[in-house]
């Protein structure tokens, strides 16, 4: 069953309230991408800190984890941006077109492989370039700094 594209003004009140609220996610998104940079930054140099204030070089290494975690969960966050990003480009196209449904108005859903899209994420240099640079910041303060 197919239903019927809806003949409505893109000034509508509905069309108006679903692409703000598609903006709205897609910013949240945003915002959790760069919170998980500060949050690792934050939990890095605390890691190693207590690792230099009790003398023990050899655990600078657990500063990775926080990194790769961090990394896993922004590429996450980067790949859901895209994929609202993507909805919101296809609900625009399809009102365009004439061709929105009512589905389409009530759904607020990312497109795309979600799989896919955080692979391409985390090959972003906004991510990789971020968190090896932090990686390499933490084997530096390990072998001249703690070591």
């Amino acid at each position: 069953m197919t239903e019927d594209p809806l003949q409505i003004d893109p000034e509508a009140a509905s069309i108006q309230t679903h692409l703000g609220i598609m903006q709205n996610v897609i910013q949240r998104m945003s915002t959790n991408s760069t919170n998980c940079k500060a949050w690792c930054v934050t939990l890095v140099a605390a890691v190693l800190v207590i690792i230099a204030d009790k003398g023990k070089p050899d655990y600078a290494w657990i500063a990775l984890l926080p990194t790769v975690v961090f990394w896993a969960l922004d590429a996450y966050y980067l790949a859901l941006e895209k994929g609202f990003r993507n909805s919101y480009n296809q609900f625009v196209s399809k009102l365009r077109a004439g061709s929105l449904t009512e589905q389409d108005l009530y759904s607020v859903m990312p497109v795309g492989n979600m799989s896919k899209l955080q692979f391409e994420a985390a090959r972003s240099f906004s991510i990789w370039g971020f968190y090896i640079s932090l990686g390499v910041l933490i084997g530096v303060t390990k072998w001249i700094a703690l070591g």
